[in-house]
């Protein structure tokens, strides 16, 4: 069958099917009863003479012609809704809104403050919902528009995404203000792995970049306290003889002496994360602009 006779109302139930991974939700999500959903699904089935998603203990899984033409039917979807609403000119004064960001705890801590200051003067309707979406779920979430942004480090193979790289931040390492050490001028590498050291990480195991450049150095560090945030591990560190080693931006607002690490580390790169399916919606555009006005 030519494209030409498909209905074009079935490519809505495909990327639903395709973003949920479920039939139940994805006619939640349209708003129909779930026999609407299979019913189109079949009729998607026998237009393309293909299965389009074959059923697993996980969900719903896409076949490899329905990953080649998502794309594609994502970036439509996007114009169709973009040109019916084009003619409602986007007024940030008095808009209501909800913008949806993935961010950790340490990105909260940098960027809502200032984000909601600038909001709360030129888009009072706006409301910010954070949360962290991990990064295997990202590129699902924004393409499913359940996320706007996110702010995380780049994403190289996720071509569905745009990115900008809004700073970089260099690691130092932290210590209380009356710790031992605190009247060195600087640190050594003996130094640094003779102190313990908190690690902040979400995942349950596995090491950090500062082991990992440890690592190819042959040495290893000794961690005492594993942590899944960035805003408690300072308040420990200035309780304890703990040491943190941890982005610039964050360390400099405590009462802490900081050190320059005595080995080499790649930088914190921070972007700014989208769906190339809202690149022409005017709303998220004038939200784009506000956060790289404020950050990049």
């Amino acid at each position: 069958m030519q494209l030409q006779q498909i209905d074009m109302n079935l490519f809505p139930v495909l990327d639903a099917i395709y973003n949920t991974r479920n039939l139940t939700r994805a006619a939640e999500r349209l708003h129909i009863t779930q026999p609407a959903v299979s019913n189109a699904l079949a009729r998607l089935r026998r237009a393309l003479d293909d299965p389009l998603f074959i059923r697993t203990p996980s969900g719903m899984s896409p076949t490899p012609l329905t990953e080649s033409i998502m794309p594609k039917v994502q970036q439509a979807l996007a114009l169709l809704g973009s040109s019916v609403t084009e003619h409602h000119r986007f007024d940030p004064a008095t808009a209501q809104r909800t913008l949806r960001v993935s961010m950790n705890d340490m990105a909260e801590t940098l960027v809502l403050p200032q984000l909601l200051e600038h909001l709360q003067a030129v888009a009072p309707g706006i409301s910010v919902e954070s949360y962290y979406v991990p990064r295997d779920q990202l590129v699902k979430e924004l393409a499913a528009n359940s996320l706007d942004f996110a702010l995380d480090v780049p994403m190289i193979s996720a071509t569905q995404l745009n990115q900008y790289r809004l700073s970089a931040d260099r690691y130092q390492c932290m210590v209380r203000p009356d710790h031992p050490l605190a009247g060195a001028s600087s640190l050594t590498l003996e130094q640094y792995l003779a102190l313990e050291h908190i690690h902040v990480s979400s995942r349950r195991s596995g090491p950090g970049i500062a082991d990992i450049a440890l690592n190819k150095l042959g040495r290893r560090r000794k961690v005492r306290l594993r942590v899944q945030h960035y805003r408690v591990a300072p308040l420990v560190v200035l309780k304890t003889d703990l040491a943190l080693t941890v982005p610039v931006s964050l360390a400099q607002q405590y009462p802490a002496k900081r050190f320059e690490l005595p080995f080499q580390i790649p930088q914190m790169d921070w972007h700014l994360l989208w769906h190339r399916s809202q690149d022409e919606d005017d709303a998220h555009r004038w939200l784009r602009e506000q956060v790289l006005n404020l950050l990049g």
